[in-house]
């Protein structure tokens, strides 16, 4: 059985006793869940949403962010902006172009996330530009056996 999700078709999946798991994307599709604040922009706090709708976009983020979208991936905003950013945020989204599926609301503020999941996980951290991805070899924290 296939599912449509945001634009995408989900695949079913089963664990290891044959038991209906949550559908998966296909492999060479992704699901990126992208922060705006400091991310596609220069960070405005949630104290000063005056300046949420005049901030420019980073052009790098638009245009590969845009790419990751055209390839069928699937884009979320995801953002410690709260619901009532929900018009101003969407507003500039369009304005300048972003393609997405979805903007998450309410993301914990503070930083120093760790995000624990039953699905694989892939963390990038963003440092200015946005590129294409490559990949490396990191160590990591796992769950003790």
């Amino acid at each position: 059985m296939q599912i449509n999700n945001n634009g995408s078709t989900l695949v079913e999946a089963f664990n290891e006793k044959g038991e209906r798991i949550s559908p998966k994307l296909p492999e060479d599709k992704k699901n990126f869940l992208i922060d705006i604040d400091g991310t596609i922009c220069d960070d405005v706090p949630n104290e000063e949403p005056e300046r949420m709708g005049l901030v420019p976009p980073y052009p790098d983020a638009l245009k590969i962010i845009n790419k990751w979208y055209e390839e069928g991936h699937i884009i979320t905003f995801f953002t410690s902006r709260t619901i009532e950013h929900k018009k101003v945020t969407e507003d500039w989204l369009d304005k300048h172009g972003f393609k997405y599926h979805a903007v998450l609301y309410g993301k914990p503020r503070g930083g120093n996330y760790h995000w624990i999941d039953n699905h694989i996980v892939k963390a990038t951290r963003f440092k200015g530009k946005f590129t294409d991805l490559v990949i490396r070899t990191h160590e990591i924290e796992v769950f003790h056996p």
